[in-house]
């Protein structure tokens, strides 16, 4: 466990043994933490910490109380006008989580999410005059506070519902919630939520409700950030307005429902999936919004380059079998499956798609919803889709034996077939059919390839800035297997108008493509595990996700921190 804690400040020593001792950070994290730490100087070790997923929020402020005996504050504590002058400024407060909570004669009393960043406590004092008493507070609830501070005490939200007279929504009252939903504030509120949701350029609205408030998140390049909310007594009549909207049953509560929004914002027009369950204090709404001419089909554009892609083109260019897209959710696996059906979409070619749901409407392709509750699933809908002689298949996802098996026989019958599976690597999604049940010398005959895939954030071109990498991350990175020749360079994030402060702007697909080789069928055959069979496809030329977003970074597409943010390699 020494490892590696007595490379930070002693200060952080405590603060990390009481992390490692709760099984809150494994040694292995604390290696991914520093060779992050080596490539950025914007961020501190708990900031870290949270953001590349190790820890939560709660797990550092809990850190800090024990070790460092503490006070930690909550929502209740922020004032609403802030105690410092202005001679502290919302950028710094804002870029480091910390905010005012009272000045007193001897002292000033702040909260902040690292009471260890000496930098920060020595600036205040500096700039008031007056000691510093810290205290911990959880990082979003401090920068929510401080847009309360900073905005007048009232979000535009709360503005909003100033005047509405929510005390008498009753939960059977059905005439009045339809009533409320439909009332000037409501409809401005929730035409709020999906703007701010276009201009932030995001994928995912969630709308989920809590005993003392409303939580509102956007999901921007893969990352969840919250946004205003309006009121918690707003909450049923928010939530009706959503459901009315997307055509749902208001009246029903007890289960979940599906619905889509179709309308025509900022001169956009959007497709938006809907999606509520019933949750411990009223329904958890995810909008997931659909915009067509935001989607670029093009495997260039979607971060496919290289030897690679080369050997995907070639694959999909096959007259049959089977390609497999794999990842988890959110991976970028149905887009992939769209580009390549736009490149194989020409006039020679029959394509026939089986979906849950229909993501996009492509020109010239037969497209399937498929519906489960009157029988119409994967493997129904394949069976009849054969006899409707296609040269090219597509299967959302394989999510049984009984659609493998259509699948496989499809491709054995000379169709190309495209699927996805949810695994975490190329080599993963052979194990994972065989455990489903699928035959090796049927797999293994009908695989031309397997292809896996993450999202990683795309650096913003204003604001990057380049740095120059020492010779001992150089080293233990490999890098130079990637680029022989000049000086290394990686690059950071900044942040600046054009990406909302954020340093990152889009999306791009890091990648790992695995050839169905005769080496590899007969390890298939001889059932060896994933492992063997990744190793062998490292040893034919494969380059793994992790390789091929370490080329991203070095031609300054995206971060260091990105990739290991997204990949398992430590």
């Amino acid at each position: 466990m020494d490892y590696s804690i007595a490379k930070y400040a002693p200060e952080y020593h405590p603060f990390l043994s009481y992390l490692q001792r709760q099984d809150k950070l494994t040694d292995a994290e604390l290696k991914k933490v520093d060779r992050v730490m080596q490539s950025t100087v914007a961020e501190t070790l708990p900031h870290l910490l949270i953001k590349l997923g190790i820890c939560s929020e709660s797990d550092i402020a809990e850190a800090f109380i024990v070790t460092h005996d503490i006070e930690k504050v909550g929502v209740e504590d922020y004032p609403l006008e802030t105690p410092l002058s202005n001679d502290v400024s919302l950028r710094f407060l804002k870029q480091f989580h910390v905010i005012g909570l009272r000045d007193t004669d001897d002292a000033i009393h702040v909260a902040v999410m690292d009471p260890e960043n000496r930098f920060v406590l020595d600036a205040l004092q500096l700039a008031t005059g007056k000691p510093i008493i810290a205290k911990v507070g959880l990082m979003s609830e401090i920068d929510a506070a401080l847009e309360l501070q900073y905005g007048e005490g009232k979000s535009q939200m709360d503005k909003l519902f100033a005047n509405l007279d929510t005390d008498e929504i009753g939960e059977e009252d059905l005439e009045h919630l339809k009533d409320m939903a439909s009332e000037a504030p409501v409809i401005k509120m929730v035409n709020l939520i999906m703007q701010r949701a276009i201009e932030s350029r995001a994928s995912d609205i969630h709308i989920e409700p809590f005993e003392q408030r409303l939580k509102v998140r956007l999901r921007v390049d893969g990352v969840l950030q919250n946004i205003d909310a309006p009121p918690v007594t707003s909450t049923a009549a928010v939530l009706s307005r959503i459901k009315i909207m997307a055509k749902l049953n208001i009246a029903e509560r007890r289960l979940p429902q599906d619905g889509r929004i179709k309308l025509q914002m900022l001169g956009k027009e959007l497709d938006l999936r809907v999606s509520t369950i019933p949750t411990l204090y009223g329904e958890s709404v995810v909008m997931r919004l659909l915009d067509k001419e935001a989607t670029v089909l093009d495997f260039k554009a979607l971060g496919f380059a290289g030897r690679q892609y080369e050997k995907f083109v070639e694959v999909l260019s096959q007259p049959h079998g089977i390609i497999l897209i794999t990842g988890p959710t959110g991976s970028g696996k149905s887009t992939t499956l769209y580009t390549a059906l736009k490149q194989l979409n020409t006039a020679e070619r029959k394509i026939i798609t089986v979906e849950d749901p229909i993501e996009y409407q492509l020109e010239g392709i037969n497209q399937i919803q498929a519906k489960p509750q009157i029988g119409l699933n994967f493997a129904a809908a394949l069976r009849s889709i054969v006899r409707q002689d296609p040269d090219v298949i597509m299967i959302g996802e394989m999510r049984d034996i009984e659609t493998a098996r259509i699948a496989v026989q499809s491709a054995l019958t000379g169709h190309l077939v495209l699927s996805t599976l949810h695994t975490n690597d190329a080599a993963g999604g052979v194990t994972r059919l065989l455990d489903m049940g699928l035959e090796e010398y049927l797999l293994s005959s009908t695989v031309n390839g397997i292809l896996a895939q993450r999202l990683v954030r795309k650096l913003c071109p204003h604001c990057k800035t380049a740095y120059s990498v020492d010779s001992a991350l150089a080293e233990e990175l490999k890098l130079r297997h990637f680029q022989p020749d000049g000086d290394l360079v990686l690059y950071k994030a900044t942040g600046c108008q054009a990406c909302n402060g954020l340093g990152y702007k889009g999306r791009m697909s890091i990648i790992e493509f695995l050839v169905m080789t005769d080496p590899i069928r007969r390890l298939i055959m001889a059932h060896a595990e994933a492992g063997e069979i990744h190793r062998l496809a490292i040893g034919e030329g494969m380059l793994t996700m992790y390789e091929d977003g370490l080329v991203k970074a070095l031609q300054g597409l995206t971060t260091l921190e990105e990739i290991l943010r997204v990949t398992t390699e430590s």
